[in-house]
């Protein structure tokens, strides 16, 4: 499924467009960056990628098996196997929902990361001066939500239901700040499950999220 993913987006950039991806679960992520990377290689573009993650998770366990665990340390593994240059940053880590042993691999892998406590309006400059560095430093941006990042009772319908998680509004404004760059190339929203979804809430804040992107895309947002 990963690979079959990875030949659409490959095709659809190649096309001049630029992909959303729907999940499921955030193995999604493995799949568009390999597709990313298809793209950029049938080109002979070695410019950095920055990866921008929204997310309650690192995603970066050393399982044996792919899963919606392991899809970063996957791309981060990949990339450095092909000498190409990527940088991850996870916004709205959750200090509850990691093992100190995965804060120990994401340092080990030079990932940048905010906690869910701190990706408050207070913060939002210092947040957004974060994204805009990494941006910065690279040619070509990857951006993906995990819809376990909001509150439960916002988002539902995720495999881990977060008990604090992060302002949808906040969000949509980061979000703002990697479209508005220029350089996204693909952007997905992850971990929806409608069998455990309630009034179709995290169906309609995906729905919102992709929108936005979108119309970002488009030229509609400034």
């Amino acid at each position: 499924a990963q690979q079959a993913f990875a030949a659409v987006v490959a095709e659809a950039l190649g096309a001049g467009a630029t992909p959303i991806g729907l999940g499921g679960g955030h193995e999604i992520a493995f799949a568009a960056w390999t597709g990313l990377r298809l793209a950029l290689e049938s080109r002979g573009d070695a410019g950095p990628i920055a990866v921008v993650n929204v997310d309650a998770h690192f995603d970066l366990r050393g399982d044996a098996s792919a899963s919606s665990g392991t899809p970063f340390r996957q791309i981060l593994e990949d990339a450095a196997a092909r000498g190409r240059r990527v940088e991850y940053l996870c916004l709205g880590v959750s200090r509850f929902a990691n093992t100190a042993a995965l804060f120990a691999r994401a340092r080990e892998l030079g990932v940048r990361h905010v906690l869910d406590e701190d990706l408050r309006l207070d913060r939002f400059d210092f947040v957004r001066a974060e994204i805009e560095a990494l941006l910065a430093r690279c040619a070509h941006a990857y951006l993906t939500v995990c819809l376990d990042a909001f509150p439960a009772a916002v988002a539902p319908g995720v495999s881990a239901p977060a008990a604090l998680g992060v302002d949808a509004a906040l969000v949509e404004r980061f979000v703002d700040v990697v479209t508005g760059s220029g350089k996204l190339r693909i952007a997905d929203v992850a971990e929806l499950n409608p069998r455990y979804d309630v009034d179709a809430r995290t169906a309609r804040l995906a729905a919102r999220l992709v929108a936005r992107i979108a119309e970002a895309v488009a030229g509609g947002v400034s």
